[in-house]
């Protein structure tokens, strides 16, 4: 108890620091005009995962009303920075060097998992980390190598290297952000990514479970584990991530009540609406961080030893 206690100042602290090096030129957008009023955009899985929910609570209890945008990580975090709007949702980190993303705040508020969605009539039930490496490679291109049908594979990826989805994924499974993926069609958001999934016998796709769970898809289990809650929380599901509510300090006037937000996001209230939607509350599973940081290390560490057999192949 004294050690989650230690956690929650240290996240409320995160919301109360002020960003002393943030750049203060150029006039606001003018979003502050209701105080009763927050503007929130980002990513679907964000939204869905407990956006929608934990909004709806808290304007019953504090009367004010969220507007919810989703779009995407990118947008969750690059609309704060230019103060679009008020208060966001990320299911990535910031990168590292992009002016775009620079001084934007943001506090873990659950726990994500990346699954991979299939028809729902597809027989294939079970997909290894080396064959979800093949799949995106190129190196896998008929169902019968999953377990399928004779059909061909189509898989299905996000665009662009930077969204929640497909950065996570080539962090967590490559080391390298930088992976090219050999996709079948791209989508700009998971939304229209999860619906082609629902509708094609022959797709296959990553998301987030907290959006993929509530489409009428197959979701596979990853090395012999599904994606349920508990092991999820557990670690034990490898492939997982926080999705973080995201903000500006400095200037800010409606600080206040985005940090009152937060506040109730991670009190023993907001927790319980998070798991109320089948979502793994960021402080029941506090251990996730450093086993996250074990299973990059790991990965780091494949990716160094395949990059020195195929050095010793080719001398």
């Amino acid at each position: 108890m004294k050690n989650k206690l230690i956690i929650v100042l240290g996240l409320l602290l995160t919301v109360t620091g002020a960003q002393a090096a943030e750049n203060q030129s150029g006039s606001l957008p003018n979003i502050n005009d209701d105080p009763r009023t927050l503007r929130w955009a980002g990513c679907g899985i964000t939204k869905k995962a407990f956006m929608k929910e934990l909004a709806s609570e808290y304007e019953k209890i504090y009367g004010v009303h969220f507007v919810l945008e989703g779009g995407g990580a990118t947008k969750g975090i690059r609309r704060v920075k230019d103060r679009s709007v008020n208060i966001g949702g990320s299911c990535r980190s910031k990168i590292a060097g992009a002016a775009e993303e620079r001084f934007v705040r943001m506090t873990p508020v659950a726990w994500d998992a990346l699954v991979v969605m299939v028809h729902k009539d597809n027989p294939a039930s079970n997909i290894s980390l080396k064959q979800v490496k093949d799949l995106y490679e190129g190196k896998i291109s008929n169902w019968k190598e999953l377990g399928g049908n004779d059909a061909p594979i189509e898989l299905l990826i996000r665009k662009g290297k930077i969204s929640g989805v497909g950065s996570t994924l080539r962090q967590l499974v490559w080391g390298n952000p930088e992976q090219e993926f050999k996709g079948s069609a791209e989508y700009p958001s998971s939304g229209p990514l999860e619906k082609a999934v629902v509708e094609n016998p022959n797709a296959i796709g990553v998301s987030g479970i907290s959006s993929a769970r509530k489409r009428d898809v197959k979701l596979l289990a990853l090395e012999g584990k599904t994606p349920d809650y508990e092991n999820i929380k557990s670690g034990h599901y490898l492939l997982y991530r926080p999705l973080y509510v995201t903000y500006m300090t400095r200037n800010n006037p409606r600080l206040k009540e985005i940090k009152r937000f937060i506040s109730f996001a991670l009190s023993k209230k907001g927790r319980e609406i998070i798991r109320a939607q089948g979502v793994v509350p960021y402080l029941d599973a506090i251990a996730l961080t450093t086993k996250q940081k074990e299973q990059r290390r790991t990965v780091r560490e494949l990716q160094e030893q395949r990059a020195t057999k195929g050095e010793t192949a080719g001398s």
